[in-house]
């Protein structure tokens, strides 16, 4: 029998939360399979197996709390592979069920397997609704079966008295109510704990910060235009799209250098400053939104940022985030244009002391030199900590952005 063990995530981490069992009791697993989906405050990882035999017993259910070192479900590598997971005639291997994580968990509360439930998603995926649909037949039928004698004669007024006496379901079952014919459904899940760091820092930061918002808008008109003009040229040499994203790093690195309090930080009752520029950036995709941070963002170059930020994206779709690579930034900069926001107030990442947030570039009507003119306007935001900031220094920073921005070659000149 070989265990599951929960892996060290790093040096502070001591608390694991079960995201998702990928497969369920009684299912044949390969090696190297994902089997479950663990997370940490931090970040979110895939367990897989390492062998493959049956899955036995699973130990801690999903949204149950363990640790590094903790065995969560046993592996049974004696056990004789099913029919359905031997290799056929020409030496492949049939593909397997692939179960979508809410029907995994709908499966695992109500105890039952894949194979029980007939899958209707696209190549056979089994979806939360196949789910859903195979309890209520499962349901019906039970409420099909003739009823015991003593509980037909049972009078009303007991079963009105033993009903007001039953105990409520389990959180975790799937409620429904029948409201004006039709039923409502609601799934109760646990919060993650990376959801659930992730809500008392944002509180944290609304309670002990002194939190204000500045704003400005860009003309982004130079910049698209100097990505037309070098798009091809860039890509061919260094094999990555150059995206807006460089630009704001580099322009938010040499506004810190300005205005060096917005990237300094309150410990106790001492500032301290930082000589370096660790920006980190804010991710969507996998669990949650991750900020994970560019160490040396002052000595990295477009395409070193470009390179980064396409990693790190593709690694927060897949939960392979490290914790490590959250940890340390001294500024932030979230793009909630990209999901089509057009202004917005952005919130501090303690202990940092200022976040920059970009949004939506759209076309608008812009006075310059007394004309009326159509120009690619986007809003951004300062949100900074008015203890170590002052309002002064928030502007001056801002008004940094948008003349870099607006005119990319004050980076090489350094003006």
């Amino acid at each position: 029998m070989i265990e599951l063990i929960v892996p060290e995530a790093g040096e502070s981490i001591q608390e694991v939360q079960i995201g998702h069992w990928l497969r369920a009791e009684g299912q044949w697993v390969e090696k190297d399979e994902n089997l479950v989906e663990l997370e940490t405050d931090k970040a979110s990882m895939e367990l897989p197996s390492p062998a493959a035999g049956l899955l036995v017993k699973i130990l801690k259910a999903d949204g149950e709390m363990t640790e590094p070192g903790d065995v969560i479900g046993h592996i049974d590598e004696t056990a004789e592979a099913p029919k359905e997971a031997a290799p056929v005639q020409e030496g492949k291997l049939p593909p397997p069920l692939i179960i979508a994580p809410a029907a995994q968990r709908l499966l695992t509360q109500h105890g039952l397997q894949g194979r029980e439930v007939k899958a209707t998603g696209p190549d056979g995926q089994l979806l939360k609704e196949d789910v859903l649909r195979y309890l209520e037949e499962q349901k019906g039928k039970a409420a099909e079966k003739p009823a015991p004698e003593d509980t037909k004669q049972a009078p009303a007024t007991k079963t009105a008295q033993a009903t007001a006496t039953e105990k409520p379901a389990p959180a975790e079952t799937p409620a429904t109510t029948q409201v004006a014919g039709y039923s409502q459904t609601e799934e109760i899940v646990p919060m993650s704990l990376i959801r659930r760091r992730v809500a008392e820092r944002l509180v944290q930061a609304q309670h002990e910060a002194a939190l204000l918002t500045t704003f400005n808008e860009i003309d982004m008109s130079a910049v698209m235009d100097l990505r037309k003009r070098y798009r091809e040229v860039f890509q061919k040499k260094h094999e990555i799209k150059l995206g807006f994203m460089s630009f704001f790093v580099k322009a938010v690195v040499e506004s810190l250098k300005d205005c060096p309090a917005i990237n300094a930080e309150i410990r106790g009752q001492q500032m301290v400053y930082r000589n370096h520029y660790d920006i980190g950036v804010a991710i969507g995709g996998g669990k949650a939104l991750v900020v994970p941070v560019l160490r040396g963002a002052e000595r990295m170059s477009f395409r070193e940022i470009e390179m980064k930020i396409a990693d790190l994206c593709a690694r927060a779709a897949s939960n392979k985030i490290r914790p490590e690579e959250l940890e340390g930034g001294t500024f932030t900069i979230t793009n909630g244009g990209v999901y089509g926001s057009l202004l917005s107030t952005p919130i501090v990442n303690p202990p940092q002391s200022g976040v920059l947030g970009m949004h939506a570039i759209q076309d608008r009507p812009v006075a310059i030199d007394g004309q009326v003119v159509i120009r690619p306007m986007m809003y951004v935001a300062l949100t900074y900590d008015h203890r170590i900031v002052d309002g002064r220094e928030a502007v001056t920073f801002l008004k940094r952005i948008k003349d870099i921005i607006e005119d990319p070659s004050r980076m090489l000149l350094e003006i």
